[in-house]
């Protein structure tokens, strides 16, 4: 994938573990051209991973899933692991989540598989420095656009330090759960479904399916039943990220990241910005359920790592 030849070259794959993907922020603003936001799955654990090294907090970083990631890295480097954490091993020592360290040339840093959580996120100092895509180093798995998914033997280069310094020793974040309970703003399409249809989305635990993805949370649990016959597809129209989609089962799919950017089938309702985040770390088998709100949240949700780091620097 990255050549040798390419500047800078200070990272190498030696394992990607399940699946290892180079993301930033995403490609926002394009769907009118077809093309999807993408980006980091959990957001939030991005831009505490950047921010933990002292990078712009959109910087392109690793997105890792279930750990297993093994890198040799050949340059000294100051890296941050965020999201779903597990063991760390640098050469012969041990290094935590959630705090930057240092990496000596040479060394191997090795990341063991999470007991809760899916999603970790490894940043570098400096970003790592792929040639962009339409704006953005991410991969996109729907549309397939970006720098593919990492294998072994790999070189990820790293781009010049940003005159920011790492300003905090730890941050303070909560360990991803075994579930979630995401907030959800009724419509656009809610009056598509029987009048008990709200009913059941709210009071029924769904079970995360092993078929979900970077594309959505595939749900298995009660169905939504149309209010008539007819009333469960309709002519393509916009989806957002945190759509909650109903396809003929009647089990609700909620969008992520790589989502389609039209969709025929109804929106029940969208999962607030700020909960996305939660979605992305749920697992298969991983219970979520959902409460109305009457309006998107405007702010962070309490223990936000992002607000965690921000905090941080400012002390």
């Amino acid at each position: 994938m990255i050549l040798p030849s390419e500047p800078r070259p200070v990272v190498e794959v030696l394992q990607p573990g399940i699946l290892a993907l180079v993301e930033d922020l995403g490609r926002p603003g394009l769907a009118a051209m077809g093309v999807g936001s993408s980006g980091a799955a959990d957001g939030d654990s991005l831009r505490l991973a950047n921010r933990l090294v002292g990078n712009v907090e959109g910087a392109a970083a690793v997105e890792f899933v279930l750990g297993g990631l093994v890198l040799l890295f050949r340059r000294a480097a100051t890296v941050a692991l965020t999201g779903a954490p597990a063991d760390v091993g640098v050469g012969s020592r041990g290094a935590a989540f959630n705090a930057p360290f240092s990496v000596r040339a040479g060394e191997v840093l090795r990341v063991g598989r999470p007991a809760r959580g899916l999603r970790s996120y490894l940043a570098v100092r400096g970003g790592i420095d792929v040639p962009p895509v339409l704006g953005s180093r991410s991969w996109d798995s729907l549309a397939r656009i970006g720098p593919p998914p990492l294998r072994a033997g790999d070189l990820l280069p790293v781009g010049a330090d940003h005159d920011g310094e790492p300003c905090v020793d730890v941050a303070p974040v909560a360990a991803p759960g075994d579930g979630a309970t995401l907030r959800v703003v009724p419509g656009p399409r809610s009056d598509r479904f029987a009048p008990d249809a709200l009913d059941t989305l709210f009071g029924t635990a769904y079970e995360v399916t092993a078929e979900s993805d970077r594309v959505g949370l595939r749900l298995a649990g009660a169905p939504l039943e149309p209010a008539a016959p007819g009333l469960g597809e309709l002519p393509p129209e916009g989806m957002v990220t945190g759509a909650l989609q109903v396809p003929p089962s009647g089990r609700p799919v909620l969008f992520l990241a790589d989502h389609p950017v039209t969709g025929g089938y109804p929106v029940v309702g969208v999962v607030v910005t700020a909960d996305l985040p939660l979605a992305a770390q749920l697992r298969p088998g991983d219970e979520v359920r959902f409460r109305p709100t009457s309006r998107p949240a405007a702010g962070a949700r309490p223990g936000d790592p992002a607000a965690a780091a921000s905090a941080g620097r400012s002390r």
